[in-house]
């Protein structure tokens, strides 16, 4: 299932369901089918998104300390892949959401 995402003061933004319930869910919103952000929810919203993605820099940070004794490439003999994190997921949606503050326009999902 798509999530998408709309404000009168963006562009359309789509995310797979496990990466939008996962920004509702830090954000304190239902992953419903339908909801809004309304402009007063805006700021606690991008606080909250910024918090989470600083916490998963710390974290990604604190893992890429040196470890001497791991080979840095898998069992396959193949380089190791970063996965996709919070942040890459998060940022558009900040971004809606400030472009959204600054012209009073309510952010929705659904229907």
């Amino acid at each position: 299932m798509l999530f998408k995402f709309k404000s009168q003061a963006t562009a359309d933004l789509i995310m797979l369901e496990p990466d939008a319930r996962k920004v509702l869910q830090i954000i304190g919103k239902d992953a419903s089918p339908r909801g809004i952000i309304t402009t007063d929810q805006i700021p606690q919203a991008i606080a909250a998104l910024q918090a989470a993605v600083a916490a998963e820099d710390e974290r990604a940070q604190a893992a890429k300390a040196p470890d001497l004794d791991q080979d840095p490439e898998d069992a396959d003999g193949q380089d190791v892949k970063a996965s996709v994190g919070l942040k890459q997921r998060a940022v558009p949606f900040i971004e809606m959401l400030r472009r959204s503050a600054a012209e009073q326009a309510d952010v929705v999902w659904g229907g």
